[in-house]
């Protein structure tokens, strides 16, 4: 994988060789002009490697105090966005770089995880990230990745080419080239001078959640894929004007209003035809006493007035004149005390004698 000049637009191109861990040394870079797709690699070039230029990028890496990590799926250049770890499948010794006719070989040192996977065929291709020049000559290897999709997207590549030519020191005209693409960034993405990386890389983000937007704002309106979000809106504000709508989906407000309180005036009615019923009915079988338990269910209601009448029993002395009125001898009640119907009805509602006095006072 290697990051594009930013004299353009950027790209992300993807060098896929084969990876193996019986070979005493891996070629990590192809000799000549290459490009992507080349193999199972993806992306663009093309880029050229010489016996110079890898000569230049062995006698960088022989100044090294480390060595060159490999990581799985480049997440090296994600770690600082997604917080996730970046664990080496292997490291190679920079002191082991060696040009050969076909490439850029090197020793790396697999670890046992990532010596196992390539064993197992679950990791095939090796992906080194280099710098390059405007004409495509890679100017050194600063970390490489096992892979099966090798590429990364264009937000990433720019953010990781910015970086690299800050942090790179190739030679003079190398350095004055990157300072150039580092300005020319900021400039395209319209922040301070002084930007940090951190701002760069929101930046860039914002502009590809921008872009995302648009596409699912054009897609949402059937609108073509090179039309403007403003000229989509538009067309929408036009097509809104000149349409008229279907009056047979619509009544006048007067005419809603009055059938809505014909329906609460036949509801109501309902519900006091209901109670009248339940409050006759309770009065005919002795489940309520009296006139004045009547007046006094009514105004508590049809739910109130059925619970009462499940519960209270039937009492047959209020249903009968056999006693022309008068309750029997045995359920007269002395003065200030409740007969045997009053506090069967007291008994069914649940009632105290006081409160079925204060409720039906003499």
């Amino acid at each position: 994988m290697t990051t594009h000049s930013l004299h353009s637009k950027p790209r992300v191109a993807v060098c896929a060789l084969s990876v193996q861990t019986t070979s005493d040394k891996t070629r990590l870079m192809p000799a000549g002009t290459f490009h992507a797709p080349r193999g199972a690699a993806e992306g663009n070039g093309p880029w050229h490697l010489s016996a110079e230029a890898a000569q230049a990028i062995i006698r960088l890496a022989a100044g090294r105090s480390t060595d060159i990590a490999l990581d799985y799926e480049h997440q090296t250049l994600y770690a600082e966005k997604n917080g996730k770890p970046a664990p080496a499948s292997g490291w190679l010794d920079p002191r082991s770089l060696e040009w050969r006719e076909d490439g850029l070989y090197g020793s790396i040192a697999w670890t046992a995880a990532a010596s196992a996977a390539i064993d197992a065929n679950e990791y095939r291709y090796l992906s080194p990230v280099f710098p390059y020049d405007a004409n495509g000559v890679p100017l050194d290897l600063l970390h490489l990745a096992l892979t099966n999709t090798p590429a990364i997207d264009e937000g990433a590549a720019q953010l990781a080419a910015a970086r690299m030519a800050i942090t790179h020191d190739v030679n003079d005209d190398a350095q004055e080239i990157d300072t150039v693409k580092r300005e020319q960034l900021i400039q395209t993405l319209g922040l301070a001078a002084e930007a940090t990386d951190e701002q760069i890389d929101t930046a860039i983000a914002a502009l590809k959640a921008a872009q995302a937007d648009a596409d699912a704002f054009r897609t949402a309106l059937g609108a073509k894929d090179d039309v403007k979000p403003s000229e989509a809106v538009a067309a929408l504000k036009a097509s809104s004007a000149t349409a008229a709508p279907d009056m047979t989906d619509y009544v006048p407000m007067a005419v809603y209003q009055e059938t809505t309180q014909q329906l609460a005036a036949l509801k109501a009615g309902s519900e006091t035809a209901e109670l009248d019923t339940l409050i006759k009915e309770g009065l005919d079988d002795g489940r309520i006493p009296g006139q004045k338990t009547a007046d006094w269910l009514r105004t508590k209601g049809i739910a109130a007035c059925k619970a009462h009448l499940e519960g209270a029993p039937s009492i047959a002395a209020l249903k009968s004149t056999q006693t022309q009125g008068k309750p029997p001898e045995s359920t007269q009640a002395k003065d200030g005390e409740l007969n045997e119907a009053e506090l069967a009805v007291c008994k069914g509602m649940g009632l105290t004698a006081e409160q079925y006095r204060a409720a039906n006072p003499a």
